[in-house]
C-alpha cells in the first residue's frame, strides 16, 4: 500500500513544479520575451551548425553532401594521429598559449589596479581610452604596423643603421617570432582585458577602503588587503576561461605575422586546419577531425580549471 500512496505524490509534485514555472515564465514574460531573439540566433549558429561535426565520421564526397556520404568511423583520428605535423602543431600551440596565459594573463589584472589608483578622473578616462582603443584594430591593421616598423627597411632598422649599428632581421628570425606575438597581443588586448577588472572594481564596497584608511593602511596595503581579494572571482572565472582556450591560438594573428622564414614556429592547430583544409588537397573530413579533437581537449581542461578552482576553494563557473 506504501508504493501506491507514494506515486500519487511524486505525480503531484512534478505537476506542482510544472505549474509554478509555467506560473514564473508568465510573470516575467516580458524579460522572456527579450530573450527569444538571443535564443534564435544561438540555435541557428551555434548548435544547428554543429550536424557538420558528423563530417569527422564520414568520407566526406562533394557529389553526396554531408548527409550522403558514407560513415567511415575513425578512420580520420586514426590518420590525425599518425600526422607527424599534427603532433607537432599542437605541442607548438601548448606551448604558446601556455606562454601567454604565465605572461600575458596578469598584464590586465596590473593594468586594472594601476588605473584605479589614479585620482584625475579626466586622466583615467584618457588613459583607458587610449589602452583600450588598440583592441578595436583588426589583426590585419596590427601587422601591417608590425610589418612596416620591424622589416629590413622599416623604421626601427632605418633608425639603427642611422646610428652605424647593424639591423636585426625581427620579422624572419624564429627566435623573434614567439616574443613578437607576446608583446603585439598584450598591447591589443591589455586595455580591452582591462575593463572587466575595472568593473569588478567599482562593484567593491567603499566602506572597506574608508575603514582601512581610518587604520592607517597604505594605499599599496588597500590593494593587496582589499582590491585584489574582491576581485579574486573575476580572475578565477577569466583563468578558468583562458584555460579553456589553450588550443585555440589566435589564427588572425599568427597568420597575418608569419612568413615562410617563420613556418617551423608558427604553424599552430589553427593554421594547421587552414592549411590543409584550403592550402593541400582538401579533406574536409580530416580538418573536421581535427576541429573537434580541438574543441573536446578545450572543454576537457575548461572543466579541470574550473574542478581545480574549486579545489583550492574558490569559485568556479559550474556547480
Amino acid at each position: 500500500m506504501k508504493p501506491a500512496a507514494e506515486g500519487p505524490s511524486k505525480k503531484l509534485k512534478a505537476n506542482m513544479r510544472g505549474k509554478s514555472l509555467l506560473t514564473e515564465i508568465w510573470k516575467h514574460r516580458m524579460t522572456y520575451t527579450l530573450l527569444i531573439p538571443g535564443l534564435v540566433w544561438l540555435i541557428l549558429f551555434a548548435y544547428m551548425p554543429m550536424g557538420g561535426l558528423s563530417l569527422a565520421f564520414k568520407d566526406y564526397k562533394a557529389n553526396l553532401g554531408i548527409w550522403g556520404s558514407p560513415w567511415s568511423g575513425f578512420e580520420n583520428f586514426k590518420y590525425v594521429f599518425r600526422d607527424p605535423t599534427f603532433i607537432d602543431a599542437v605541442w607548438r600551440t601548448l606551448y604558446i598559449n601556455i606562454l601567454k596565459l604565465i605572461i600575458q594573463f596578469p598584464f590586465p589584472i596590473i593594468l586594472a589596479l594601476l588605473l584605479n589608483e589614479l585620482r584625475m578622473r579626466r586622466g583615467k578616462k584618457w588613459f583607458q581610452t587610449v589602452l583600450t582603443f588598440p583592441h578595436f584594430l583588426s589583426w590585419i591593421i596590427v601587422s601591417g604596423v608590425v610589418i612596416n616598423v620591424l622589416a629590413y627597411d622599416g623604421l626601427v632598422n632605418s633608425a639603427l643603421s642611422l646610428l652605424g649599428l647593424p639591423t636585426i632581421n625581427f620579422l624572419g628570425s624564429e627566435s623573434n617570432f614567439v616574443p613578437m606575438l607576446l608583446l603585439t597581443d598584450i598591447w591589443k588586448s591589455s586595455g580591452w582585458g582591462a575593463i572587466i577588472f575595472l568593473a569588478a572594481i567599482s562593484g567593491i564596497d567603499q566602506d572597506q577602503y574608508e575603514s582601512a584608511q581610518i587604520d592607517g593602511a597604505s594605499r599599496m596595503q588597500q590593494m593587496f588587503r582589499i582590491t585584489l581579494p574582491n576581485i579574486l572571482p573575476t580572475i578565477t572565472v577569466m583563468f578558468i576561461l583562458s584555460v579553456g582556450g589553450l588550443m585555440s591560438s589566435g589564427f588572425d594573428q599568427i597568420f597575418n605575422l608569419a612568413n615562410a622564414a617563420t613556418k617551423n614556429v608558427s604553424e599552430v592547430l589553427d593554421v594547421y586546419i587552414y592549411r590543409i583544409t584550403f592550402q593541400s588537397s582538401t579533406d574536409f573530413s580530416f580538418s573536421t577531425a581535427v576541429s573537434l579533437f580541438r574543441s573536446l581537449v578545450n572543454m576537457v581542461l575548461l572543466l579541470l580549471a574550473d574542478r581545480f578552482a574549486k579545489w583550492l576553494g574558490g569559485d568556479g563557473l559550474f556547480r
